[in-house]
């Protein structure tokens, strides 16, 4: 998975006068946790421009002045209500031999019979939440539509994989092929039906050789 460098600075004091300063000066205050100790720090406002303001999944190398590195991954973050500036963050410390949960983004690909037909594609679910180990974390997700006609749903089965767990129930639906009023019905469901009908006729025909004959009507 990608990797975003964030360049911070440790704050000493985390009191409610402190984090009003740095935010009056363009600074996010943040806090790391997942260590033997939560590591408080502070980092301007545009760096995060790119871990916040994406729908791709990162993690985080968070670089202090202090010259620590922590491997990382974004786990909360809050926004002022009215002006949505960063108010804070909250961060989870990787360690290469622990797991880790990260919703990772599902990319649509290939093309639905359904659609080409006129149904609607839905998508349920655009991110899924994957365990894995940090090295195993996927970048994202691929649903391949292909085979989806009118009426069918791909499920989250259908992306699991060897090297991380999927926290979601067998029964999620991540993408459908929605019925509209200008779709038609599949060429291909049309022609199974016709041989399917075909076939029981010709069935009703040959079972015990030629079909029978109406009975005459019996003479009085």
């Amino acid at each position: 998975m990608k990797s975003i460098t964030i360049n911070g600075s440790q704050r000493e004091s985390v009191g409610k006068k402190a984090t009003k300063a740095l935010r009056n000066a363009g600074q996010v205050p943040c806090v790391l946790y997942g260590g033997d100790q939560n590591v408080h720090f502070s980092a301007p406002e545009l760096a995060f421009s790119k871990l916040v303001y994406t729908p791709n999944a990162h993690t985080v190398v968070i670089a202090l002045d202090n010259g620590e590195t922590y491997d990382a991954v974004l786990q909360d973050i809050q926004f002022h209500p009215v002006t949505d500036r960063i108010l804070h963050i909250d961060f989870y410390r990787l360690f290469e031999d622990k797991e880790i949960a990260m919703d990772i983004p599902v990319h649509v690909i290939g093309t639905s019979k359904g659609v080409l037909n006129g149904g609607v594609l839905r998508r349920n679910r655009r991110k899924l939440r994957v365990k894995a180990l940090p090295k195993n974390l996927p970048d994202f997700l691929e649903a391949d539509i292909t085979p989806l006609k009118i009426g069918n749903k791909l499920y989250v089965t259908a992306l699991e994989g060897e090297d991380y767990t999927l926290l979601h129930s067998d029964n999620t639906v991540v993408v459908q092929i929605k019925t509209a009023r200008t779709a038609i019905v599949d060429a291909d469901d049309e022609d199974e039906d016709e041989l399917e009908e075909g076939a029981e006729g010709t069935a009703a025909t040959t079972e015990g050789g030629d079909a029978p004959a109406a009975e005459a009507p019996a003479q009085e």
